[in-house]
């Protein structure tokens, strides 16, 4: 019976075993690398909560400080900030999770230029979140935000539980959003049914309202993960797919016949 899982597993994996695991390392080690940020920032509380109230100070100066409001109306309607503070939760890990492993084995030819993006952005943030910790605004209860997802999941980020997967000073930029921007064109590109595409395109807007709503991040962070995202496709396009057109290339036969 094992024998015949293997073979299973073998036909099912596009490029066997020792690709699987190379790509999980990747995103395993990009992991290892944000959990080491992770620590860097931690005495760094001061730097990240002058951080935000700057972001707050350029927002206001735009007269674009509008967060507040936004909780504030997901918070009046009690199924907007459940539904909220479940993708929050869930988005970033799950559905990007099951997005990429449905890529690769069902779309493997594209995955390497989805990878690519990832490794790219994954490499911007962590510079940015070294450089510029920043508190996000469910730390400024002051400012009139709340904390919709600990009320949601029981978790107080005093328990020290959520440091297991966040770090609740990487604000800047907005990975939810890059992630969805990131996961939404290609998926977009891919998908057969238009329906599909049609949510696909709208996923980012939905995430960003998310991050909003549920004071996890400023505008300014959404749009800092939506450049991060632009970043790493023009990266990917302009260098990886270049360097290896018949592995990193979006569209191998015409990468591979341009070169």
């Amino acid at each position: 019976m094992p024998a015949r899982i293997r073979t299973l597993a073998d036909r099912a994996l596009p490029h066997g075993w020792a690709d699987l695991l190379r790509q999980i390392v990747l995103f395993c080690g990009a992991y290892w690398l944000y959990r080491l940020v992770r620590g860097l920032v931690d005495g760094r509380l001061n730097d990240a909560y002058a951080n935000a109230h700057h972001i707050v100070a350029f927002e206001q100066n735009l007269h674009a400080f509008f967060e507040p409001h936004v909780q504030a109306f997901a918070e009046a309607h009690h199924v907007l900030v459940d539904f909220a503070s479940w993708a929050y939760v869930n988005s970033h890990f799950v559905i990007t999770t099951l997005t990429l492993a449905w890529i690769y084995l069902r779309r493997n030819e594209r995955f390497y230029f989805v990878r690519n993006m990832f490794m790219v952005s994954m490499g911007i943030a962590l510079v940015l979140y070294f450089l510029f910790p920043t508190a996000p605004p469910r730390f400024l209860p002051d400012l009139g935000f709340r904390d919709s997802v600990a009320d949601f999941t029981g978790v107080k980020p005093e328990s020290g539980a959520e440091n297991l997967l966040f770090n609740p000073y990487a604000a800047v930029p907005s990975m939810h959003v890059c992630f969805a921007l990131m996961l939404a064109f290609p998926m977009a590109r891919m998908v057969r049914r238009r329906w599909a595409a049609v949510l696909w395109r709208l996923y980012p807007l939905v995430i960003t309202w998310v991050v909003l709503a549920t004071a996890n991040h400023w505008w300014t962070d959404a749009a800092l993960g939506a450049l991060t995202a632009a970043v790493s496709a023009g990266f990917a396009a302009g260098f990886f797919a270049r360097v290896r057109p018949d592995a990193w290339a979006w569209d191998r036969a015409t990468a591979t016949a341009g070169a």
